[in-house]
C-alpha cells in the first residue's frame, strides 16, 4: 500500500486534502505503470461446437473446460455471421475482430485470377519454412486444402486488417511478448497476427515448426524441445480411452460404417499409432488426444523460455487445440471418438492452466477461450434420424455448370475451378462468346439452386442488390471482391459438399451447427455468469483490446461485450 503524508504548516483539512490529492496521483501513476493483467491467453479449440462442453460437462475435472465455467463469464448464444465456417476464417476473424470481406480470409482456399491456380490462404514463397529436420510434404492426407500450396512458405501478408495482438504491439511500443502455437500452420499464423510469432505441428516429423518470416533460425529451446523427439515416445502405441466405455453417453457409437478408416487406424478403439518410421505416423497421432498434448507440451515450454508475464507489459499467447476438428472430419461429432477427445482434452487444459497458474498466476491472467467453428452431423447419421440428406462432390458441381452453359448459352467448358463454397467461371469463355457475364452468373447461379442438396447459389455480381435476409448477409460478410468467387454455392442442411476422398464430414455452411461456438472470459474482474443474448465471435477481439485499453484491430465490426470488462 502506498502511504503519503501531509508535510508544512497547513492546517489538518488542508493537510488532509493536499495528502490524498497526491496519494491519488501517485496511485494514478503507479496504476498506469501496470497493466491490468500480465497476460492476455486466447485459446481456440479448432471445431468445438457450441453445446458440447453441455453435453460433456458433467465429466470434467475441476481444472480445465469447468474452471471456465465456474469462475467465468460465458456466452451461450454465440454464432458466426459469416458463410463460410472454415478453419482460417473463423481464426482470422477471431483475431481481427472483422468478417472476412475485410480480413480477406474468405475460405481456406481461394482462385488467384491474377496466376490462374487455387492458392492457400497463408502461403508465402518468400517466407520458406525453417526446416528442423527433414520436412517432405504438405500435410495433404490431413488436409485436402493443403493439396494446393505450392511451396511451404508461410506468414500472415495476406491477411488485410491488424490483429487485437498486432494492436498491442503498436500500444506497448513492441514491449509485448506476441506468441502463437497450434497444430495447424494457419491458426497459428493468424492468430499471431503480424507483429507476432508463430510455431505449428509438423505433420512430417512431429515437430513444431515456424517459418523465416519469423526467424532465420530456431530459438535454442525451440531445437532442444524438438530434439527430445517427444511424439516418437508414442510408437508402437495407441489411443486408449480415458475411462470405462459404459461410462460414456456415445459407447454405442464407435462403429458406424459411414466413419473413415485411415489405413489401419480403425474406426473402433483402440487406434493404433503404428511404427514411428511410418510417413501417417505424426498425422495418426494428430488424429488424436496426442495432437493437443504435444501442443499443450510445447506452449508450457514457450511460457517458460520467453518468460511470458513477466515483463512489465502485458504479453499475449494464442493457444490452438486443433485435434478435436480432426477427429469430427472422420469420426463426427456423434462419435465416441469426439466424446473421447473432448474429455480428454479438458484433462490437457487443466494441466495447462495449472501451469499457467504456477508461472503467471491465473489472476494475473485473461482467459478467453472460443472456437473456429462448429461441425455438422454426418448425412447418414441424420438420415437415420429421418432427414433428407446425401452427398455432393466438387465434379457434381463443375458438371452441372458445365451443362447449364452448353444448354442456355452453347459454350463449353464454362466451369473453371470449385472448391467449395466458391465456383469460379472461365472469363475468356464467356468473352470470347460475347456474352453478358453478369447475365450467365445468375443463369448458372439459377440453375445451380435447383440442384438437389442445393439451398442457394448466389452470383457475385448480383448479391449487393438482393433481398436482406440473414442468409444473404452471411454471405455479403464473406465476400471479397479480389478473392471471392463469381458464385457462392450453399448446401441444403446436413448435406455434405466437398471433394471425395477420405472426408468423412466437412463444415463450412452458414447454418447453426457450423456457426455456433462457445465464448467463455475469465480473469480479474471478470464474473461468473452465462449470458443468453446474441453474440457474435467478432466481439472478442474489441473486449480484449478495451479490458487492456488499446485501440480496436483496424477493421473491427464487433463490439466490447461489456458483461466482460470490469
Amino acid at each position: 500500500m502506498l502511504l503519503c503524508r501531509s508535510k508544512g504548516p497547513v492546517g489538518l483539512v488542508q493537510g488532509l486534502l493536499l495528502a490524498l490529492f497526491m496519494c491519488g496521483i501517485a496511485n494514478l501513476a503507479n496504476a498506469q505503470q501496470k497493466p491490468p493483467v500480465k497476460l492476455v491467453l486466447q485459446i481456440t479449440v479448432d471445431g468445438l461446437r457450441g453445446d458440447l462442453l453441455r453435453r460433456y460437462g458433467d465429466r470434467f475435472g475441476k481444472g480445465g473446460f469447468r474452471y471456465l465455467l465456474e469462475n467465468g463469464t460465458q456466452f451461450a448464444n454465440a454464432n458466426y455471421s459469416h458463410a463460410n465456417t472454415e478453419t482460417i476464417v473463423g481464426h482470422a476473424t477471431l483475431a481481427t475482430g472483422a468478417y472476412p470481406s475485410s480480413h480477406g480470409m474468405v475460405g481456406n482456399v481461394w482462385f488467384d485470377r491474377e496466376t490462374g491456380e487455387l492458392s492457400y490462404n497463408i502461403e508465402d514463397p518468400d517466407s520458406p519454412l525453417l526446416p528442423s529436420r527433414g520436412e517432405k510434404a504438405d500435410a495433404a492426407q490431413l488436409d485436402p486444402s493443403q493439396k494446393v500450396s505450392r511451396t511451404k512458405g508461410r506468414s500472415p501478408v495476406s491477411i488485410l486488417a491488424s490483429t487485437f495482438s498486432d494492436e498491442l504491439s503498436v500500444h506497448t511500443a513492441g514491449r509485448s511478448k506476441i506468441f502463437a502455437v497450434a497444430g495447424k500452420d494457419r491458426s497459428a499464423v493468424s492468430m499471431a497476427g503480424h507483429a507476432g510469432k508463430a510455431f505449428w505441428y509438423s505433420t512430417d516429423t512431429g515437430d513444431y515448426v515456424t517459418s523465416r518470416y519469423y526467424y532465420d533460425a530456431y530459438p535454442d529451446w525451440v531445437a532442444k524441445w524438438n530434439a527430445s523427439r517427444i511424439a516418437a515416445t508414442h510408437a508402437g502405441k495407441s489411443w486408449e480411452l480415458l475411462n470405462a466405455p459404459s461410462s460414456y453417453l456415445l459407447a454405442k457409437f464407435d462403429d458406424r460404417p459411414y466413419e473413415t478408416d485411415l489405413r489401419g487406424y480403425g474406426r473402433t478403439f483402440p487406434h493404433p499409432f503404428g511404427r514411428v518410421d511410418s510417413k501417417l505416423f505424426p498425422t495418426l497421432l494428430f488424429v488424436s488426444p496426442v495432437g493437443d498434448q504435444l501442443t499443450s507440451s510445447f506452449a508450457k515450454t514457450l511460457i517458460d523460455n520467453e518468460a511470458l508475464g513477466q515483463g512489465d507489459a502485458v504479453d499475449y499467447l494464442a493457444v490452438g487445440f486443433s485435434s478435436v476438428d480432426a477427429i469430427n472430419h472422420f469420426f463426427g461429432p456423434s462419435s465416441l471418438e469426439n466424446e473421447d477427445i473432448v474429455l480428454q482434452l479438458d484433462r490437457t487444459l487443466e494441466d495447462f492452466l495449472s501451469h499457467v497458474d504456477q508461472k503467471v498466476g491465473l489472476e494475473n491472467t485473461l482467459i478467453v477461450l472460443s472456437a473456429d467453428h462448429g461441425m455438422p452431423e454426418m448425412p447418414e447419421f441424420m438420415a437415420e434420424k429421418g432427414m433428407v440428406t446425401g452427398r455432393i462432390h466438387s465434379e457434381d458441381i463443375l458438371k452441372t455448370v458445365n451443362e447449364i452453359g452448353r444448354a442456355k448459352f452453347g459454350i463449353e467448358n464454362v466451369a473453371a475451378r470449385f472448391f467449395r463454397p466458391y465456383l469460379y467461371l472461365d472469363g475468356a469463355v464467356i468473352s470470347n462468346a460475347k456474352l453478358d457475364v453478369g447475365r450467365v452468373e445468375q443463369v448458372i447461379a439459377d440453375g445451380l439452386t435447383k440442384m438437389d442438396g442445393i439451398a442457394l447459389a448466389v452470383a457475385s455480381s448480383g448479391i449487393r442488390h438482393m433481398q436482406d435476409t440473414p442468409l444473404l448477409r452471411a454471405i455479403r460478410n464473406n465476400t471479397h471482391p479480389e478473392r471471392s468467387g463469381d458464385i457462392y454455392v450453399v448446401q441444403e442442411p446436413y448435406w455434405f459438399l466437398f471433394d471425395k476422398g477420405s472426408i468423412a464430414v466437412m463444415h463450412g455452411t452458414p447454418w447453426k451447427y457450423d456457426t455456433y461456438v462457445p465464448i467463455i472470459f475469465a480473469g480479474p474482474g471478470v464474473g461468473a455468469k452465462t449470458i443468453h443474448r446474441p453474440v457474435h465471435p467478432v466481439d472478442i477481439a474489441p473486449t480484449l483490446s478495451a479490458y487492456v485499453g488499446v485501440k480496436p484491430p483496424s477493421s473491427a465490426a464487433g463490439e466490447p461485450l461489456e458483461e466482460v470488462l470490469p
